[in-house]
């Protein structure tokens, strides 16, 4: 929050939308009784569909849990019209129902064809908008496959990054550990897409292997109890290292021999953008995006996304000290900040 410059005008809280992002129990005891019980109504009715479908969990309670909760909120600065709103994390329902603007726009952040979803329930959120941004090409493709009769609608924007910004916050010192370990760094939510949970079974196998390297963790989530079952289950405790959430993770991006982006399915990573920024030897495994990431061989490395053929690749490139430079070398020839996208959000707000 800090971080938001001055000129921006930060619109004061409105205690019934903190609902969404409280346990339960909590939003009780404040008095938000009728929006808990919309959430716990919305919870029961994703169970109920998830069963029937015979779905993964992925996406249908969170979308569930704002569209019973939405519509008891009460609207977003009612006096004011917008020339825009935005709405950049799915769901999409605060923006679009609750917020009054000429154009409105949302952002997809995944790989559609990997998430469970209620489509019907879910065409009507995304029908509200103007445009759909995709954050690559292979997001977008994803998204026409389940919603192709929003295809005209959809128009990809490759994530903007402050080149800038982050060299400058990569220069706070931390040390991790020294000597001749490799250390290793993952970025992101402890959830199912990033598959944080078989970080411990692949690094054994790094280490069985003979390769003396630690492992950090940077982010929180559902799944670090999991997590850190795994790494006593492996024997880990030693090389997998849970840091937790970080205000600033440049320094550890640019302290780090490895930047590893495991995940079980991505729309577009920033993190591994940032890791590129930085100029850091980047491993991705072979999620369905994966190709529109990297260059495979020449700014990143992609390997397997079955454990052993991780750890297989992962080693493999640790072995080969020449090729970990030729990959940062050519990270430092290339401009991943994406700058000139901001052009396509203006001109949509101008159509």
């Amino acid at each position: 929050m800090h971080m938001i410059p001055p000129h921006v005008n930060l619109l004061p809280e409105i205690p019934a939308y903190t609902v969404l992002a409280q346990p339960m129990v909590k939003t009780l005891k404040e008095g938000h009784l009728l929006l808990t019980f919309a959430r716990l109504w919305g919870k029961r009715k994703a169970v109920k569909f998830v069963r029937k479908q015979h779905l993964g969990e992925n996406g249908v309670a969170l979308e569930y849990s704002h569209r019973y909760t939405h519509c008891l909120m009460p609207p977003i600065q009612p006096k004011i019209n917008y020339h825009a709103a935005i709405s950049f994390l799915t769901p999409h329902y605060i923006v679009g129902k609750n917020v009054k603007a000429d154009k409105k726009i949302c952002w997809i952040h995944t790989d559609y064809s990997n998430v469970a979803i209620d489509k019907k329930s879910e065409f009507k959120m995304w029908s509200q908008f103007d445009h759909i941004v995709a954050i690559s090409e292979a997001a977008k493709k994803s998204f026409i496959s389940i919603f192709p009769q929003l295809s005209e609608r959809v128009t990809v924007i490759e994530n903007i990054l402050p080149q800038q910004f982050i060299q400058k916050q990569s220069e706070e010192r931390i040390i991790l550990s020294e000597g001749s370990t490799i250390n290793l760094l993952s970025i992101g939510r402890f959830s199912y897409p990033k598959n944080f949970d078989n970080v411990p079974d692949i690094c054994r196998q790094l280490v069985e292997g003979g390769l003396k390297v630690v492992w950090y963790l940077i982010g929180y989530g559902p799944d670090e109890a999991l997590i850190r079952q795994e790494i006593i289950r492996t024997g880990m405790q030693e090389h997998v290292i849970i840091l937790g959430k970080k205000d600033n993770p440049y320094p550890y991006i640019k302290a780090c021999d490895l930047y590893i982006q495991p995940s079980r399915y991505e729309g577009k990573s920033v993190c591994v953008r940032e890791a590129q920024m930085l100029c850091k030897p980047v491993v991705i495994t072979n999620y369905g995006t994966s190709q529109s990431q990297l260059q495979n061989g020449v700014d990143g490395i992609i390997v397997p996304m079955d454990n052993e053929g991780c750890a297989r690749g992962i080693a493999f490139l640790l072995k080969d000290p020449q090729k970990m430079k030729e990959l940062e070398k050519n990270c430092s020839k290339r401009d991943y900040s994406n700058v000139a996208e901001i052009t396509k959000i203006y001109r949509m707000m101008k159509c």
